[in-house]
């Protein structure tokens, strides 16, 4: 009897994109870059390394659009020309595995890591701290607002320079565009403020500027669920998401948290329902994240059309060879460097 092909493995299409596989690293700080940005030789071998373990679509951490929205020391930056060659050079190291990347672009806001010897005001929608203890931000004023929808113009610009394969607006985790989109963030009473609508509009005109630059996948990743009363709910992302379709998103990444300093209990899939709920209500692809460990569950998720992508982190991190482990556990064989085999026998890794 024929077997049945794991839609984990299952190759997919989105836009003129293919992905080989329904794997994706998802965007991880790694802090690793110099202190002015560029590519190290060690993020060379951390990215490349998962590309050689099969993964179908790697994202690098968040690539920042300006030094004054750094989320932390040696962050990799996109903010510069210069920062082109660097990142072009690893994106074609993983294209030569067979693998697609993708950047998240992003400004860090309120939570802005800022270098020792450096001042400049940590920008936010309002003058609202992170929690009790954290600095007060500066409102940004209308100018300033141009200014940074113009910054991620210009990084989605460099993004399609350097050769990536997907570009993600981050929104997520709490900084700057999630401040905006969170009601806990955002009492601004100016076109940027009060309503659902008016709090997504800053996201809107950069989606608007990024195509300007980018027309090739898009994705958006968002943080579902704000975890605090008054915030945002996975219900108050069906809308934004309907926006994003209507404006040509291709996905919505489906994470949650960071808009308090707030403990989340995290357990196996506790964010795919608010993928599956967007996915379902809107129509939308979106991606599952979060405690995704094992190929049973990333095939339980894609099986019952939950999502359309698995985004691995700590996991990928702690195996770079995710995507073999999981085909193993789901009874399969995947494509591998010739390197690894020996007269055509199967992976010789433990």
């Amino acid at each position: 009897m024929e077997s049945i092909q794991p839609l984990l493995f299952t190759p997919i299409k989105i836009k003129n994109v293919e992905l080989k596989n329904r794997i994706v690293m998802s965007p991880m700080c790694m802090h690793s870059a110099t202190p002015d940005g560029h590519i190290t030789d060690w993020l060379k071998t951390h990215y490349t390394s998962r590309a050689l373990g099969q993964t179908g679509l790697i994202f690098l951490e968040s690539l920042v659009i300006s030094k004054q929205g750094l989320i932390g020391p040696g962050d990799i930056g996109i903010w510069d020309d210069g920062h082109v060659k660097g990142l072009s050079e690893l994106v074609d190291l993983i294209h030569s595995y067979g693998t697609k990347v993708g950047a998240q672009i992003s400004h860090a806001g309120r939570q802005t890591y800022i270098p020792d010897g450096e001042e400049f005001d940590r920008l936010a929608p309002s003058a609202i701290p992170f929690g009790e203890g954290f600095p007060t931000p500066t409102a940004l004023n209308a100018e300033q607002i141009e200014d940074v929808i113009k910054e991620f113009g210009i990084a989605a610009k460099r993004v399609k320079d350097a050769g990536f394969d997907i570009l993600e607006i981050h929104t997520a985790h709490g900084y700057l565009l999630g401040e905006f989109l969170s009601p806990l963030a955002n009492e601004r009473t100016d076109q940027y403020g009060g309503s659902p609508e008016n709090r997504y509009r800053i996201v809107s005109r950069i989606i608007q500027e990024v195509k300007q630059y980018w027309d090739g996948p898009l994705f958006v990743r968002i943080s579902s669920t704000d975890y605090k009363e008054g915030g945002n709910t996975p219900e108050s992302f069906i809308q934004y998401a309907k926006w994003m379709q209507e404006e040509g998103v291709d996905l919505v990444d489906c994470s949650s948290g960071g808009i308090a300093p707030i403990k989340v209990d995290a357990y196996p899939n506790y964010q795919v329902p608010a993928a599956e709920l967007i996915k379902k209500e809107v129509g939308i692809m979106t991606g599952a994240v979060g405690v995704i460990e094992s190929g049973k569950q990333a095939e339980e998720i894609l099986k019952n059309n939950r999502a359309d992508l698995i985004f691995v982190g700590r996991a990928i991190l702690r195996d770079p060879f995710w995507a073999r482990t999981a085909a193993v556990q789901l009874g399969t064989e995947i494509e591998i460097p010739v390197q690894y085999t020996r007269y055509g026998s199967k992976w010789l890794l433990p």
